[in-house]
């Protein structure tokens, strides 16, 4: 709707998981070479961890990209709140096993079918790759329990898959309260917000892959954004994506602090409506 009048070819703050619109900030760096190191070195479980909106599901999205397009070595558990037996059937599923699981499979049988698979991705050279997404949902301490016992399997030759937990960060107490599991993660990642310098880096990364070609906020304007979104990715494409709106329709050339800070109270007011 507004993009004709910010010169721009596409909205730069919605949902976009092309490369080119993907800031990297040192955080998202540093984890990234921490997850890739674990996943081409097949170095057993990590743990991604960072509050809601700081951009966990982009960097998995990036890390692994073949889970956009169907890959069956990589398979990512979106909705965590299930039992072991849910857990277990449903990787059997994703995994592409040459069985599904059945209703009246015991956990036994339901690890070893994905324990032949994982043989069997990994004697083609794709070995898996589990991927959990809000695993601080989790709720049933034996769903964890379940998990360690595929990691047991790790030790087996030619049984090689690699398991990432992505939380927010109560999920590092969850999992040092569980030992056994806890010494499985042999990589630790803290994704963090971004700073000032990297908001500004990030809101002027966004814009110019959207065909920006002159400045549409300005420095006071870019200050602010990072005082009220703390930094948060997710917050930072919701004051934006507000602020070009309510610009266009007021007809604005150029957004300032004060413009930020009136669209912040109003989506405030919103929300707490």
């Amino acid at each position: 709707m507004y993009e004709q009048h910010w010169g721009l070819q596409k909205t730069p703050f919605g949902i976009d998981r092309s490369e080119e619109s993907y800031y990297v900030s040192n955080a998202h760096q540093s984890a990234l070479l921490k997850l890739r190191f674990l996943v081409d070195y097949r170095r057993g479980a990590g743990l991604l961890v960072g509050p809601s909106g700081v951009g966990k599901t982009r960097l998995l999205q990036a890390l692994l990209p073949d889970s956009e397009t169907g890959s069956s070595s990589v398979v990512r558990i979106v909705y965590p709140l299930m039992s072991p037996f849910e857990l277990l059937s449903l990787l059997v599923n994703e995994l592409a096993t040459e069985q599904s699981a059945a209703a009246g499979d015991s956990l036994d049988v339901l690890i070893q079918q994905i324990v032949e698979r994982f043989r069997s991705l990994s004697s083609r050279g794709t070995p898996a790759v589990i991927v959990i997404d809000d695993a601080h949902a989790i709720t049933d301490r034996q769903v964890f329990q379940s998990l360690q016992l595929l990691l047991n399997f790790q030790q087996v030759p030619g049984c090689e898959f690699t398991l990432i937990l992505a939380g927010q960060p109560e999920l590092v107490g969850m999992t040092r309260r569980l030992p056994q599991l806890d010494d499985r993660i042999s990589i630790p990642c803290i994704l963090t917000a971004m700073t000032a310098d990297e908001t500004s880096a990030y809101v002027s990364h966004r814009l110019q892959a959207a065909g920006a070609t002159e400045p549409i906020f300005s420095r006071s304007a870019l200050q602010t954004i990072h005082e009220l979104s703390g930094g948060l990715p997710r917050r930072i494409n919701r004051l934006c994506d507000f602020a070009l709106l309510v610009g266009y329709a007021e007809g604005r050339g150029l957004i300032d602090a004060e413009h930020i800070e009136g669209v912040s109270t109003e989506l405030n007011l919103a929300r707490a409506a």
